[in-house]
């Protein structure tokens, strides 16, 4: 687990309605650690429940929370539950809180143990809207200790994003750039988040980067970009700048996040910063995210670097930020696709970057240089300034393409989409890998475009659309949008087309 993203400690509390038996809440809450303890999964189990009535017990139940160190809260309505109490709690801890219920057990419960958490679960639900409160409930939140030990289980990543976002920095360098104008999305509503945004001069960058010429630990730093390349290392001679850009990177973030205990970073790669650093930053780039779990946009993307935070909370793993690229030649798909994957012509797409994804997450990767940069700024002569890509093949499996964007209104909107990385040689440059997602044709059409997406997407590495979709709802995202299946029309899409 990288260090740049919470600990998750877990605790469990449980609620009774002063009318109910408060040892039907005990028992049901006791059954569940035990389901959880089978799984390997640790939690707090908290020996206050709080009751219903006048001198509801809220204040002791928090004292114990506070005492137990538990980041992540699970409200148990072991039977009705006291809506008022109930939801307090949740307004006092702070921070994140699932709520979910017991189910009956079975017909023997019926005549006396009864608990009617089926019945409390809409008072509670109902209570928590009244006051405002945020809160995680599953998509069924009512079952019996099996079920809710597993959905206690889903709701960790859930958590772990949540509290990474209340203590996350993005700290960026340069103005993002004009020839990207989808990178320029408002900054407010990130603010509404509860995360800063530190916006420096790419000068602050070049002054920082000089101050560490001839650092000492360049050499050390070299040989662990050595070992990460193997036989990748085409191009060792750009290894000691890029050493040197990585202290400087890491020693900025530690003088720099203040208060906060997570970073990510979304910084300017192009073009002035070839001819004044003498290199492309894509792999140390690379290296920040799939090393040290520190997310770096490209172009100053700032809504990029705070999806790819967010993918790296729920997964617990490193991600990557791609261009929506290019379609796939009719050619490859006829030789590659066709007749061995399900999916039709349009439903495919090639996803880019010039080299920022991570060593672990491409096929074979490869020092190389950025092409296009090169036939700019060197004439297409042989590469100086423009080496520093990491360039593979993306790993084939599945993925998640999402991203969470403020639109020009600075309202924050959402799309996800579960897929896969196909098997297939992209037989092209930079860091790549042929995608397809189900109904990606009309997704293209009437999210990305009509929900006025940029080009970046951030990928999850596996399919975590439960989790970040639950995200978004708790952070109040209005719009989350994701690949409809066929016959399930979007509120644009022409019905007649």
């Amino acid at each position: 687990m990288f260090a740049n993203i919470p600990n998750v400690k877990l605790g469990i509390l449980a609620v009774s309605r002063d009318c109910f038996p408060i040892t039907l809440s005990e028992k049901r809450r006791k059954a569940i650690v035990a389901k959880l303890k089978e799984k390997n999964f640790d939690i707090y189990e908290c020996q206050t429940i709080i009751e219903g009535g006048i001198d509801a017990n809220v204040n002791e139940a928090y004292e114990e929370i506070k005492a137990s160190g538990i980041n992540a809260l699970v409200v148990f309505l072991g039977n009705f539950g006291p809506e008022g109490p109930e939801t307090l709690i949740a307004k006092k801890f702070g921070g994140p809180v699932m709520y979910i219920a017991a189910a009956e057990e079975n017909v023997g419960v019926l005549s006396t143990d009864r608990g009617d958490a089926y019945c409390g679960m809409l008072n509670a639900s109902y209570n928590l809207k009244l006051n405002g409160i945020k809160a995680y409930i599953p998509e069924y939140p009512v079952g019996d200790a099996e079920y809710c030990a597993n959905e206690i289980i889903a709701f960790e990543p859930i958590a772990r994003a949540i509290l990474g976002l209340q203590d996350l920095k993005i700290i960026t360098f340069g103005p993002r750039p004009f020839d990207f104008l989808a990178c320029n999305a408002p900054v407010a509503p990130i603010f509404k988040l509860g995360i800063n945004v530190q916006e420096n001069s790419e000068l602050d960058l070049l002054k920082a980067y000089k101050e560490h010429d001839n650092d000492p630990r360049i050499p050390a730093k070299i040989k662990e970009m050595e070992e990460e390349l193997g036989e990748g290392n085409k191009m060792p001679g750009i290894l000691p700048r890029l050493a040197q850009y990585e202290l400087t990177l890491l020693d900025w973030i530690e003088a720099n996040k203040g208060t906060a205990k997570y970073v990510a970073m979304a910084n300017k790669c192009w073009p002035a910063f070839q001819t004044e650093f003498g290199f492309v930053p894509c792999y140390v780039n690379s290296r920040l995210t799939g090393v040290y779990g520190i997310p770096v946009a490209c172009e100053v993307d700032i809504y990029g670097a705070l999806s790819e935070y967010i993918g790296t909370c729920v997964t617990g793993e490193s991600v990557t930020l791609l261009d929506i690229n290019n379609s796939v030649p009719a050619d490859m798909y006829a030789e590659s696709i066709e007749g061995k994957f399900g999916y039709r012509h349009n439903e495919t797409f090639m996803g880019f970057h010039c080299g920022n994804t991570p060593m672990c997450r491409l096929s074979c990767g490869t020092m190389k240089y950025q092409l296009i940069m090169n036939r700019g700024l060197e004439g297409g002569g042989e590469p100086d300034i423009t080496r520093g890509t990491l360039e593979g093949d993306i790993a084939p499996g599945d993925i998640t393409f999402y991203r969470l964007q403020g639109n020009k209104d600075s309202v924050l909107q959402a799309y996800i989409a579960q897929g896969e990385i196909l098997p297939v040689a992209t037989q092209s440059f930079g860091g790549i890998g042929v995608f397809a997602i189900p109904e990606m044709n009309r997704f293209y059409r009437h999210v990305l475009i009509e929900g006025g997406y940029p080009h970046h997407g951030a990928v999850a590495f596996g399919h975590a659309g439960k989790a970040l979709y639950e995200v978004f709802k708790y952070l109040g995202i209005g719009t989350i949008s994701f690949n409809q299946p066929k016959g399930v029309y979007y509120k644009s899409e022409n019905p007649f087309a």
